[in-house]
């Protein structure tokens, strides 16, 4: 069984005429994309391996350089695609802590038993993290543990929440 990448990041633009990119990461700190010397990128409903050349922060951006990658119009074929890595190059998570990509997917469960959909997708607030559920109606639940989420059992495939708001 292969499972999917988990995704770290896209390139969203060219920086420069030597094959350079910039790289939108999702990763805290975003240099962190940096820290995989190789990436999978998505490439027509698969995945291609691409060994990074070199990299680095550059103000609130960053940019790499992807070997094989020489000049501009090699590269402008990249501009879109994702940057994964496999689940288990990331570093183990502590108690209590869990990747995004961990919990898309899983059933949100009220405590009386209340099933509201499953997990979407995450999105980063400033504030909270806020899980968007999908189910006979989208939900945005704010991800605070112990306030909201009163559990997460990734056997079971449910986080369990204290939400009451329709």
């Amino acid at each position: 069984m292969t499972t999917q990448p988990v995704v770290l990041g896209r390139i969203s633009g060219l920086y420069g005429v030597r094959g350079w990119v910039k790289v939108y990461s999702y990763t805290e700190p975003r240099e962190a994309v940096l820290d995989y010397d190789r990436w999978l990128l998505a490439d027509n409903g698969g995945w291609q391996e691409a060994a990074v050349a070199e990299g680095q922060r550059h103000g609130k951006s960053i940019i790499a350089r992807l070997d094989g990658y020489v000049d501009r119009d090699q590269a402008a074929g990249l501009v879109g695609t994702e940057i994964g890595v496999p689940r288990v190059a990331l570093p183990e998570t502590g108690k209590g802590q869990f990747y995004w990509s961990d919990l898309e997917g899983l059933r949100v469960v009220r405590r009386d038993g209340v099933e509201l959909g499953k997990v979407d997708y995450l999105l980063e607030t400033g504030a909270n993290d806020v899980m968007v559920v999908k189910g006979e109606k989208e939900r945005l639940i704010p991800f605070v543990v112990d306030k909201v989420v009163l559990g997460v059992d990734l056997d079971k495939g449910e986080i369990e929440v204290d939400w009451e708001w329709d």
